[in-house]
């Protein structure tokens, strides 16, 4: 009888641990964002609502890149693949999602850019990232991002090699897609 109270008392331990470790993985993502986008780690730009103070004559090409999840029957791509910019200079490009499967799909975009350490230089004013995205069967829609690289990164020694920064997204498929697109969806914009 006591071996069974104790083999019932390591099983209810392990199925606690495996619980644990299930909510720890499902927070982990979310967390992991806020605290990129607050930082700047990881190469995430930071968000923000004005323009840079001033430019500087240093240009940097900052090229764009658009990916998608094999999940999302959607084709994601900017217009143009690169632009040259000097510090501090707001720029706008678009990128065009198209949902090539046959019903209404709703999709949330992720950013990232290259090398990691310019990502705290990155501020992006508008962007479509992190918000959910429904797009119809067979519809085109544009998704413009607003930006401008701070001149501080032209003080920052550490990036003085820095000539070409990527901007990359991927969009994935919105989780509970029915609850989606029966609620009103806002955007950053």
């Amino acid at each position: 009888m006591k071996k069974m109270d104790k083999n019932s008392r390591i099983l209810l331990m392990l199925a606690g641990f495996v619980v644990l470790m299930v909510g720890i993985a499902y927070v982990s993502v979310p967390l992991y964002s806020l605290f990129c986008r607050a930082t700047g780690f990881g190469g995430t730009p930071l968000r923000v609502t004005t323009a840079a103070p001033e430019t500087k004559e240093r240009m940097i090409t900052v090229t764009f890149d658009g990916n998608v999840d094999p999940a999302l029957p959607w084709d994601f791509a900017p217009d143009v693949k690169s632009v040259r910019i000097k510090l501090g200079e707001e720029t706008t490009i678009k990128y065009h999602a198209t949902n090539r499967g046959p019903k209404t799909l709703v999709g949330t975009a992720t950013y990232n850019v290259q090398p990691d350490k310019t990502g705290a230089y990155f501020d992006k004013i508008q962007c479509f990232c992190f918000t959910k995205q429904p797009i119809k069967p067979g519809e085109t829609v544009e998704l413009p991002v607003q930006f401008y690289i701070d001149p501080a990164l032209a003080d920052d020694h550490q990036n003085d090699d820095v000539q070409n920064i990527t901007l990359s997204y991927t969009f994935f498929l919105a989780k509970d897609q029915d609850k989606l697109k029966q609620v009103p969806i806002d955007s950053e914009d």
